[in-house]
């Protein structure tokens, strides 16, 4: 069926809404977006599905959604994991559709006998990811598409672990989505017999306490926040998201007084009228913070993305404001729950850290320096939350930190994703801590440069839209597999890592090995002294995403070195630099 069939069917069957069909009948005369609507399914990636909120076959709406739901019911019931009585907890942020997408599709579970825990009203992604294991459950969906723009939604699902789906599970759940082929044999059911028979059930307050409860349990110095409670001063903002309530709350139990909200982002607001994007990894996004910040002379200014899994610092340094990058503050908590943890006579004999192979490599120095397992994982939480399980499972590690470079990290297992609410009570009581020494964590940072070597990482996302775009990156990826360099802005390339094929080729001695990773369509390309760089296609956007990270003696040395091998790079992949 072509996508002007697709299209004509939606028009005109009764199964579909009048809203929906409203919407199409709106766009009859024009082909060029009937057919970006209709031209493919949404596709279901290893995660779930992200796309613009609308009616057809490649955006997001109830019909979309549902078939999604169809298909991890389908996987469920199929599972050697899932024993009837077991359910799903689904989540939803402060998007548009958020609560009509995780109603509707608690509803096509309930219609397949699946018990459902759907949260009252709306929640961050790392409440969803602990409620999963609390509560027993085989299997959770979190309604969010992150910090993309307003015309964005997207459902993630996850496993019993309480992480996101992981292999085999992630593909056998692909194949049940895709072959769902006809939506009008999904199953549905009213939300009153749901809750009749028992399927469907709120929750709310008891999955809080016990989630904050959880938080609270990763506290490392409660007199240091005793001792600054209200001297230490945070301006924080939830950008309209879903980390308002459980932030401040924490906070206020761990003891802090003086928490200031940003009150223009405090409430949920579905378009995000106050900021270009609610993207915590944007310095527009803390103008506002910003403002109240000067005004207050606060410590340190904290923005949780919609979904507070992940979350931006800044902090007042010598009478100015600065941004720390997620590597900064990966490796701020590593050093701080290691460091402290070792000092209080708790740190495990074999604990472990876990990052991505796109984060710093600082990581790996400190841990080397504590004595600390450290393993490198794709880009993507669920890698490191696989890890955490593998741990559990073999008892050859505890995990007690993780982080990825895109402003996500989740410390203890309370939670299998990365967390913002809990980062956000460990940043501002280790900047409390420090703050009693007379430093700030820019101060920390230093010493920790001066003590491990000045690392700086850089990354630069080029968008290429269209099926041109498309082409064009797999040109890109495909050249620098069979044109690869030896070296780089006169620094020489001992390795290069190619995941798609599983090999690991020395440069020097032509050797090659396999990777002990999963395939990704991700080249890492390992150089002399501590500098690196890696190429690899967006999963969800149409972007193909530059990642750098070089070593040197001076904070002016590696920013030297770090433009210029950003250069170089560009200049290879585009064979011309890229305008910012």
């Amino acid at each position: 069926m072509d996508y002007l069939k697709k299209y004509n069917e939606w028009l005109t069957n009764p199964y579909f809404d009048s809203t929906t069909q409203d919407e199409l009948a709106a766009i009859a005369s024009n082909d060029a977006e009937i057919k970006e609507r209709f031209i493919k399914e949404l596709e279901f990636g290893t995660g779930g599905l992200r796309g613009v909120i609308g009616a057809g076959t490649n955006r997001i709406n109830i019909y979309t959604v549902n078939k999604a739901t169809q298909g991890l019911a389908n996987y469920i019931l199929k599972s050697s994991d899932y024993s009837p009585g077991m359910g799903v907890a689904i989540a939803y942020d402060s998007r548009n559709m958020s609560p009509e997408f995780a109603k509707s599709a608690a509803l096509v579970l309930a219609a397949n006998g699946i018990k459902v825990h759907l949260f009252e009203s709306l929640r961050p992604t790392p409440m969803l990811s602990f409620a999963i294991r609390h509560l027993g459950c085989i299997s959770g969906i979190v309604i969010t598409a992150s910090h993309n723009p307003p015309e964005y939604n997207g459902y993630k699902a996850y496993w019993k672990d309480g992480s996101q789906l992981a292999y085999p599970v992630d593909e056998r759940v692909l194949e049940e989505v895709n072959a769902v082929s006809d939506y009008t044999t999904i199953k549905t059911m009213s939300e009153e017999d749901a809750a009749k028979q028992g399927l469907l059930n709120m929750i709310g307050q008891e999955v809080d306490d016990a989630y904050i409860e959880a938080v609270k349990q990763q506290s490392l110095n409660a007199d240091a926040v005793k001792q600054q409670a209200d001297d230490f001063c945070i301006v924080y903002t939830p950008l309209h998201g879903t980390g308002n309530l459980p932030v401040r709350r924490i906070l206020k139990e761990v003891g802090f007084t003086n928490v200031n909200i940003v009150s223009q982002q405090e409430l949920p607001d579905a378009n995000f009228t106050t900021v270009a994007s609610p993207n915590p990894e944007e310095p527009k996004a803390f103008t506002l913070a910003l403002e109240l910040a000067n005004k207050l002379n606060a410590d340190i200014v904290i923005a949780t993305d919609p979904d507070a899994d992940r979350l931006g610092v800044i902090v007042r340094h010598n009478g100015k404001y600065i941004m720390l990058n997620g590597n900064m503050t990966g490796v701020l908590l590593a050093e701080y729950v290691i460091s402290q943890k070792q000092k209080q006579g708790v740190l495990p004999q074999n604990a472990a850290v876990v990052s991505t192979i796109v984060s710093t490599n600082m990581t790996k120095t400190i841990c080397e320096h504590y004595n600390v397992r450290y393993e490198e994982v794709l880009t993507g939480f669920k890698y490191i939350g696989e890890r955490i399980k593998a741990y559990e499972e073999s008892g050859e590690a505890q995990y007690v930190h993780g982080f990825e470079e895109s402003y996500g990290a989740l410390s203890g297992t309370h939670a299998r994703d990365k967390d913002a609410v809990c980062a956000t009570m460990l940043i501002c009581e280790m900047a409390a801590y420090y703050k009693a020494q007379g430093k700030t964590l820019c101060d920390v940072l230093e010493d920790m440069y001066k003590k491990y070597g000045y690392y700086s990482e850089g990354l630069k996302s080029v968008t290429l839209k269209g099926l041109d775009g498309a082409e064009q990156i797999k040109k890109i990826m495909q050249r620098m597999r069979t044109e690869a360099p030896t070296e780089v802005s006169g620094i020489a390339i001992n390795k290069i890592y190619d995941y798609k094929e599983g090999i690991i080729k020395n440069v020097v001695t032509g050797e090659v090995s396999k990777t002990a990773l999963p395939k990704s369509d991700v080249l890492y390309f390992e150089m002399t002294e501590d500098n690196w760089f890696c190429v690899r296609p967006s999963g969800t956007e149409p972007k193909i995403k530059l990642y750098f990270g070089v070593k040197k003696n001076s904070a002016d040395e590696a920013e030297k070195a770090l433009k210029r091998l950003t250069k170089d790079v560009e200049e290879i992949i585009l064979n011309a630099p890229i305008k910012v």
